[in-house]
């Protein structure tokens, strides 16, 4: 699989956890994913800026391919 296949398609992403308690800029990135409340779900692309934000807070998410 190629890079260009591998960042093709959909993510499925859900906050599981509150930002309350954590750093600042944990809760910008969950705003800047486009998610506001526990539990909702948004569907981003896969590109590297969003896995990248995916990574810096992936212990408020869950994360599937859409």
């Amino acid at each position: 699989m190629t890079a260009k296949e591998k960042e093709s398609g959909k993510l499925k992403i859900t906050q599981i956890k509150s930002g309350i308690g954590y750093h600042h800029t944990a809760k910008k990135t969950l705003i800047a994913l486009g998610l506001r409340k526990m539990h909702q779900t948004v569907v981003q692309p896969n590109n590297a800026a969003i896995r990248g934000m995916i990574f810096k807070i992936n212990y408020l998410l869950k994360v599937e391919e859409a």
